[in-house]
């Protein structure tokens, strides 16, 4: 289950995804790694990991 943080972290990468008009294509939580990950873009160029303290980061 995600944090909080997490939660609050994921609808701002969201909103912030949608103000820029990319499409959202997969948005997972790892129970493992107890990470989100969210991959978006029209080529799905844009990946982004949070963490469980709400840290985001680009994947490369």
């Amino acid at each position: 289950m995600p944090t909080q943080k997490q939660s609050n972290t994921a609808i701002f990468v969201c909103q912030l995804l949608s103000n820029l008009y990319q499409p959202i294509q997969v948005f997972r939580y790892d129970h493992k790694l107890k990470t989100l990950y969210i991959q978006a873009g029209a080529s799905d160029e844009i990946a982004i990991i949070i963490d469980e303290e709400g840290i985001w980061d680009f994947v490369l």
